[in-house]
Formats: C-alpha cells, structure tokens, sequence
C-alpha cells in the first residue's frame, strides 16, 4: 500500500507510522540510510498518467497479441491537425500506445524544474537540516561515514542519512508520499549451464537468440543494425576493452550506494553480468559468432551493482536519472528484488514514468524465482518486463510472472485503481545464451538477465529501422509505447491466449515488428 493525494492526514499518519515500523522491523541500525519520496499533487492528477492507466485496463482484455499493435501513422497525423483529432485519438486507444493532445504533456525541463523545486524545499527544512546533521554525532562505530543528502528529480525522491530516533519527525511531514529503506539489492542469480545442448551449439553463425527473434533477417530485409541508437544499461559495468564491445561504450557512469557519482571512474566490470548484457545488446563478432542483437548500436553503461556488495535503490535511481538525462534511446536493466506478495511497491515508478514520459522505453528482467514470482522493478506497471525462453520457445522453469496489484498510489490517479495486471510482458531468449564476459572470453548463461537485453537490442534494430525516433514522425510522450506495442503486438504466441505469466504476449521476433512498423507508416 502506498499513499495517495486523496488521502486523508490521518489516514497518510498511520501508513507512513507503518512504513517506520517496517524500516524498524529490517533493521536495527542507530543510523538508517533512507529513500524518501516527496509528494507531488500536479503529477497525481496527471492526465498522461490517467490515459495509459485505462488504456493498460483494456489492454489486458486482449486475447491476441496482434490486438496491441499500434494506430497508423495517419492517425498521428489527423491528431495533429485538429483538437477534434487529439480527442478521437483518446478514444482510439486500443492499447498502451493510447493516445492525448500533445500540449497536455510538460516538457522535460519542465517536469525537472517543479520535481527540484519541491526536493529543494524538504531538503532545506529545518527538521530535515537538524536531523541530517544530528548523524554526525552518532559515536563513529555505530553509523556509516556521514554523507550529505542526495536528490532525483526524475523519481521525485531524496536519498540521506537519518538516527532512527528522528524517523517519527521526518514521517510526520505533509510533503512526504512515501518512506523506504535504502535497501541492498543482490546481483542477479544467473548460471553456467555445465552442458549445452547440441541444437544449441550447432548455431555457428551466430548465437541461437538472434537466430530465433530474427535479428539477422533484420539485418539483411532492412539494413539495419541499430545505428545512430544508444541504449542505457545499468548493471555491474562493462569491459570497454572486450573485442565485441570495443569503442561501443558511448558513456560511462559509477554511482555508490548513495546514488553519488563517483569521479574518475574509468570503465570497469565488478562482475562479468554487466559485460555479457552488454554483448547480447551489441556485441559484434570476435569470437566468430555473431553475439549482439544491433552490433551497430552503442551503450551508455552505469555501474549500479557492484559485484558481490550488489547495489542499492539509490543507486538504481541514479542510474536510471543519469541515462534519462543522457537521452538514451532505451533503459536496459537485468536487475531488482524479489517482491513476495503481488502488491507492487512504488519506488521506481516515478522514475520509470519520467523515462517514458520522455520517450524511453524501461526494459526490466522479470527475475529468476520461478513461476508465481517477480522481481522489482518489473513488477512496475510502466516497466517493460522481459521473461526467459530456450531454443525450443518453452518457457525457462527460473522466469518468473504472475498478476500484480495497485490498490492504492501516490501516482495513478484514484479514479484508476485498483489496477490488476501480468507480468511478464514479453519473453525472449534467456537460456543457453552465448555472449561476452571480462577479459576477452565468452559464455553460455542463463537468466532473464540474458531475455532483456535481447529486447533492449531489438529496440534498437526497431528504431534505426524506421522512423519512430523522429520527433516529427511520433509525439515524444508516446514513443516509448509505440515501441512496445509494436514488439508485443509482432510477438509470437505461446501459452494462453493473450497475456499469460510464463510468455507475456509471446515471444520476441523483432523482424516481424520491423514489418508492421513499416506497414503501419513508421
């Protein structure tokens, strides 16, 4: 459960009392690390926000993926030329590609703008001043080494250092939507299988993956590699000298468990996770098999987790401001937490809705806990959530997914919730799959890790195949969902009819979504 706008004091006291209890249940420490979101009233009535809402409602009433392709060109067109236009475009809206009059959505300068003017105000508080500096008289053996408050505009969230004796007056604040710990998150399970299966290896080529979503095809029908494409991957780093992925790192960014940026960091893999996603987005072919799915593109790669420390929500925060603020083309993330119950919490939607918002697709591993499980923040109704499948398009026993819930948020208008959804929504490869790891090897891994980035590849090969990326060709807070409409609408089915918890909509054929752009005027 999380606040919302409409709430009344009392009601938002003793939720907020709660999520203090709850930090107190997890941890013992004098001094806590905290994520604190601040409200926003203007974005809780956001009519974006209510517009997607029911168009993801209806959206899971589909029985076909075909059903969640998105409107011709020609209907952007209409919609531009009259209000009457920008309002049968609202109404047209089969699927997340659901359509508003333009003006209503703010510029990203101007979003930046209310977001840092409403942390800036809770930062500069007295009680907030008081309680940060409080920390540095904690005796050193019971607290970490102090750090001054850091903020995200794009998650409308703060990350500083509080004594659990000031919890209760920071909760008891009005500007305050939500209270989380600045919890650590692990580097996601993944596994080098000890046998490969022969139809497996028999791809000399390339590896299997891009065989089966038809990247090579793309290549040749469309000429098209992902060129003039950057995709922001936040994971454990990448080896910038690894041959497939050399000068192919177009930015580089390390953050600690703050969310600080760390100066001088040079490119670096803490682990060999973040360079084998790397090489399945772009990877070229060294080893003599094609590994990336758009070897033109480039990365601009985050360190967010730090090999066996693992990472941090701020740190994640960061990434995900950094890359937004990079103007990638999409976020690729094989990263999260297990989430145990089906209610989904809310400390990256905000993020994720700035990302989107600004045209960018956030590309997230549904986790590796099995059926009847998900990972956060795939679980977010805005994420794009990836599950894993094998050489034969059976889903992988490790991908998970299951019905989420939204009873009650801080960004979803009321008049939208409760909002029931599935997750996964979309698979891809994700066993057996070959790619590049630190110090010039490669390996076969398996792990939704590996299923994201095909679809972040594929996102790529989309863009720089057709004319999505144009401003003029498809409205900047709509293109993150005509990318997506465009690759679950072109998937191939399997499992139930429509979206079910071990496929999504099916499994990614990114040639097939290169064809109905192109069909459909993009």
């Amino acid at each position: 459960m999380v606040i919302t706008s409409s709430m009344q004091p009392e009601v938002r006291a003793r939720y907020l009392k709660r999520q203090v209890e709850q930090i107190r249940d997890i941890t013992a420490d004098r001094v806590v690390e905290l994520v604190v979101k601040i409200r926003s009233e203007e974005e809780s009535a956001d009519a974006f926000v209510d517009t997607v809402a029911e168009a993801l409602k209806r959206r899971g009433l589909s029985t076909q993926a075909r059903d969640l392709l998105p409107a011709d060109q020609s209907t952007f067109d209409e919609g531009r030329k009259s209000k009457e236009g920008g309002e049968a475009l609202r109404q047209h809206a089969e699927s997340m590609s659901a359509q508003m009059s333009g003006s209503a959505v703010p510029s990203r300068v101007q979003l930046e703008r209310k977001a840092v003017s409403a942390l800036e105000t809770f930062l500069q508080s007295d009680a907030v001043k008081e309680s940060v500096a409080a920390v540095s008289a904690v005796p050193a053996a019971q607290r970490p080494e102090p750090m001054a408050p850091i903020s995200f505009w794009t998650s409308s969230s703060a990350v500083l250092q509080v004594r659990d004796e000031d919890l209760d007056k920071l909760a008891s604040r009005e500007d305050i939507e939500g209270i989380y710990l600045n919890q650590r998150l692990s580097v996601p399970p993944v596994l080098t299988p000890k046998s490969v299966p022969s139809a497996v290896l028999d791809n000399k080529v390339s590896s299997w993956g891009l065989r089966m979503i038809g990247a090579l095809s793309a290549w040749g029908a469309f000429g098209c590699k992902g060129d003039g494409v950057t995709i922001g991957l936040l994971d454990t780093g990448v080896d910038a000298d690894h041959p497939d992925l050399r000068g192919k790192i177009a930015a580089w960014a390390e953050f600690n468990s703050m969310g600080q940026e760390i100066v001088g960091s040079k490119p670096h893999d803490s682990d060999s996770h973040g360079t084998h996603c790397a090489g399945v987005i772009c990877g070229g072919n060294a080893s003599g098999r094609w590994i990336g799915v758009a070897p033109a593109a480039k990365i601009a790669a985050a360190l967010v987790l730090n090999g066996a420390q693992g990472g941090t929500h701020a740190q994640i925060l960061a990434g995900m401001e950094w890359a937004i603020n990079q103007n990638v083309d999409a976020i690729s993330m094989s990263l999260g937490g297990l989430i145990m119950e089906p209610d989904v919490p809310s400390t990256y939607t905000r993020a994720i809705l700035s990302a989107v918002k600004s045209g960018i697709p956030v590309v997230t591993a549904i986790g590796n806990e099995g059926h009847q499980t998900t990972g956060s923040p795939a679980s977010d109704f805005l994420a794009f959530a990836v599950g894993a499948t094998d050489h034969e398009d059976r889903a992988a026993g490790f991908s998970g997914g299951r019905t989420q819930v939204i009873s009650e948020s801080p960004v979803f208008p009321p008049q939208t919730l409760p909002l029931v959804y599935s997750k996964p929504d979309l698979s891809a490869p994700g066993v057996a799959v070959f790619s590049s790891v630190p110090g010039g090897q490669w390996q076969h891994m398996n792990g939704t890790s590996m299923a994201a980035p095909h679809v972040a590849g594929a996102i790529a090969l989309l863009l720089s195949g057709t004319s999505i990326a144009r401003p003029s060709r498809v409205p900047r807070d709509q293109k993150a969902f005509v990318i997506q409409d465009l690759l679950t609408g072109s998937a191939r089915e399997l499992g139930e009819a429509g979206q079910n918890h071990r496929f999504g909509f099916g499994r990614l054929d990114v040639l097939s979504a290169i064809g109905f752009a192109r069909d459909l005027g993009y």
